[in-house]
């Protein structure tokens, strides 16, 4: 009993520090990136809506090892590079919500 307890409460405390998307979005991405992705950053990139995770997540990494991105690679290196693989998990996540 006491290990289903302890393994119960790793995985509330793992939820409750499980990364927003969201919240990553709102404070990294949406300034740029706008509402719902629905912008080209800077009159420079492509608009993100509607990529996959998948694909999200490629790009973001490319642009931390510096391998992906033209124009907006300078912008989007530091960016790129402050997020932890669980953030750009999250906020891959939430990207490819918008349609």
């Amino acid at each position: 009993m006491k290990k289903v307890c302890t393994i119960l409460a790793i995985a509330a405390v793992s939820s409750l520090m499980a990364a927003d998307g969201a919240a990553i979005y709102q404070s990294k991405c949406f300034s740029c990136h706008g509402d719902k992705a629905s912008k080209a950053a800077l009159n420079k990139s492509q608009i993100i809506a509607g990529w996959d995770a998948a694909k999200i997540t490629a790009a973001v990494t490319g642009y931390k090892d510096g391998s992906y991105g033209a124009a907006m690679k300078g912008v989007m290196k530091p960016i790129a590079s402050g997020l932890s693989d669980e953030d750009l998990k999250a906020v891959a996540a939430t990207i490819a919500s918008y349609k």
